[in-house]
């Protein structure tokens, strides 16, 4: 299908119960298990995630525990894990990955019951291996793992971890830090945006529907996404409970170039183009994250003049969403609150969303001329547009 109905998924709950039964769920997936980003230098990275995000010292894998081509840091917050990895050798694929694409999202990890099961289901279907089933173990449990490629270099691996009880992986160890800032509020990951080439949007849709089993949420064309200067297209894909929300963009036709256009620019082809992450008071996180140096998009402050006619009546108060910058959209089920940080490294590409669900199960269709004015602005300050 190519649109679906979104009055007929209520009881959206995150209980695991199969909420959309044109996926076929034949993996079936638990959740996001981890993401992975190769990065320039891993301890400063995880600073800055630590500082500004609010993130936690988790696990921790390096030469001091016998790992001899890479350091990686693990951070938690709320289900959200982050692994922030950097090779020692020039010649490695991690190290090569970086040149191209800067700071970027490698791994996808899903949470699974059986990672043999995952690998043969996909591969049997037409997914590219990148890693056969493999155990790791330690004194603490088993971990399986095996993955599969996606979209450009991005790879999805299968983590089966239900006899493993350790901080993280084997070959990690408990990260012991003295320097913890507070939590900012974050709970899961709501969803993962992929940037596609031309034309690349239904193949990849194709993919997740035939090969991992998911289903088609809504499609957005450039009529619903699109600006005077700039347009893109998106088609976003579910797993069967809803866990897992992965939507698709490729560009579109516009006058100038699109805010895709200028990711694959500077990602140096397809990649993750941004992260949205859940929290239940959004006016807290954002100030919080503000507060702490985080950089978000500016709103018109006109956006603000007619929203509450669109949106009616809310919780929260509107003049402290003006102030934060925080968008309102409804849908039939109720409504959300967004904003979206600049990107967080040098290159224009990797982002993230915030973003607080009441009721609502869209992805604020309300707010793309705002919020893609906004990016085209940004575009324009750096010559991109």
């Amino acid at each position: 299908m190519d649109k679906t109905d979104l009055t007929s998924v209520k009881n959206y709950d995150y209980t695991g119960e199969k909420i959309f039964p044109e996926a076929q769920d034949f993996l079936p997936i638990l959740g996001t298990d981890y993401v992975e980003l190769y990065v320039g230098n891993a301890k400063q990275a995880a600073h800055f995630y630590k500082t500004a995000f609010g993130f936690q010292s988790l696990a921790y894998a390096g030469l001091e525990t016998g790992v001899r081509d890479r350091t990686s840091y693990v951070l938690q917050q709320g289900k959200i894990r982050l692994v922030l990895t950097t090779p020692f050798e020039p010649d490695s694929d991690m190290y090569k990955h970086i040149c191209q694409h800067g700071d970027a999202v490698k791994v996808i990890a899903l949470w699974v019951d059986d990672a043999t099961k995952a690998f043969e289901e996909t591969t049997n279907r037409g997914a590219k291996p990148y890693l056969e089933p493999v155990t790791e173990e330690d004194e603490h449990g088993i971990v399986m793992r095996s993955g599969i490629h996606t979209y450009g270099d991005t790879v999805h691996l299968f983590v089966e971890r239900k006899d493993y009880k350790g901080a993280f992986f084997p070959g990690y160890v408990k990260w012991h830090s003295t320097y913890n800032p507070s939590e900012t509020g974050l709970k899961f990951i709501d969803h993962m945006v992929g940037n596609l080439n031309w034309g690349e949007m239904n193949k990849w849709a194709k993919f997740y529907g035939e090969v991992m089993g998911f289903a088609n949420l809504i499609t957005f064309d450039d009529k619903d996404i699109s600006t005077q200067y700039t347009a893109l297209m998106s088609k976003v894909m579910t797993n069967g409970n809803g866990r897992i929300k992965f939507p698709l963009n490729e560009p579109a036709k516009g006058k100038k170039k699109s805010q895709i256009e200028e990711y694959i620019d500077f990602n140096k082809g397809p990649g993750c183009q941004h992260i949205a992450v859940a929290t239940d008071n959004i006016i807290h996180t954002v100030s919080e994250m503000t507060g702490r140096g985080v950089e978000f998009l500016y709103v018109p402050g006109t956006y603000y003049d007619t929203v509450q006619d669109r949106v009616g009546e809310i919780v929260e108060d509107m003049s402290l969403l003006r102030e934060l910058g925080i968008m309102v959209d409804r849908d039939d089920e109720g409504y959300l609150l967004q904003i979206f940080t600049k990107p967080v490294e040098d290159r224009p590409t990797l982002f993230f969303e915030i973003i607080q669900r009441r009721g609502a199960k869209s992805f604020g269709k309300g707010n793309f001329q705002a919020l893609f004015e906004s990016i085209e602005a940004e575009q324009e300050k750096r010559g991109t547009l």
